[in-house]
């Protein structure tokens, strides 16, 4: 009599998954997946060291309205070992808008005003921490609403909305708040918008691309004349 051979189960685990094995993840695995591959990601950021380098003009596929609204100079942001974290151009010139009473509002820029365009050719985070895909994006002005929600994020209201550029049709257009936001929300796949924080910049030296605190890489530049600081790698530490 043939022995009787019994076959091993499928390798449906997080972590034959994690070993490159075949099989179906539960909704629990694919979100536990999920987040070991963003803890992943934020250790590399954090211990990265970057620079910065031209990256000439913007890019190829982008609409004509936004390219001819762009400086043809943008800035090249890389990573350990040469390779590129983000490519990101801004606008020859920006509309002001009225100055704020409020001293934790640091620009005069009105709300969803284009800022500028960045790509990341690979996976990237925003401010929060939100997982962001490779692709291009375009960057809008807005600011936290005052509803205690955004306590202690940044000393700031100011900060830069992340859409993707084939949901943005015009680098003319001023949307609201809760307008963009939800065109933000599809970048981020989250509730919350993917955001960048900027400020009013103070330095003497344009484009400048320094190390802040432990985490935080930080782009000098103009918006047309106006001088911003974004911070283009680092999440905020709760």
């Amino acid at each position: 009599m043939s022995p009787v051979r019994i076959r091993s189960p499928a390798p449906n685990s997080f972590v034959g998954q994690a070993l490159g094995l075949r099989g179906a993840l539960s909704p629990a695995q694919f979100y536990m997946k999920q987040l070991l591959a963003l803890a992943l990601l934020s250790a590399s950021l954090a211990l990265a060291q970057y620079t910065m380098q031209p990256a000439g003009t913007p890019p190829a596929d982008l609409a004509p309205a936004f390219a001819s609204a762009l400086q043809q100079q943008g800035v090249k942001i890389l990573g350990t070992g040469g390779s590129v974290y983000c490519e990101v151009w801004f606008r020859t010139k920006v509309a002001s808008g009225p100055k704020s009473t409020d001293d934790a509002v640091t620009l005069s820029i009105p709300q969803g005003a284009l800022l500028g365009v960045i790509r990341f050719p690979g996976p990237a985070q925003d401010r929060r921490g939100q997982s962001l895909k490779a692709g291009t994006y375009t960057l809008r002005y807005s600011q936290y609403p005052v509803n205690g929600d955004h306590q202690g994020v940044a000393p700031q209201r100011d900060f830069g909305v992340l859409v993707r550029a084939s949901d943005d049709a015009d680098p003319s257009a001023t949307p609201g708040f809760d307008a963009l936001v939800a065109l933000s929300a599809k970048a981020s796949g989250t509730p919350h918008p993917a955001v960048l924080s900027i400020w009013n910049s103070v330095s003497d030296k344009f484009p400048n691309f320094s190390k802040q605190n432990d985490h935080d890489w930080v782009l000098d530049t103009k918006v047309g004349d106006v001088p911003i600081s974004i911070i283009l790698v680092g999440k905020v530490e709760a």
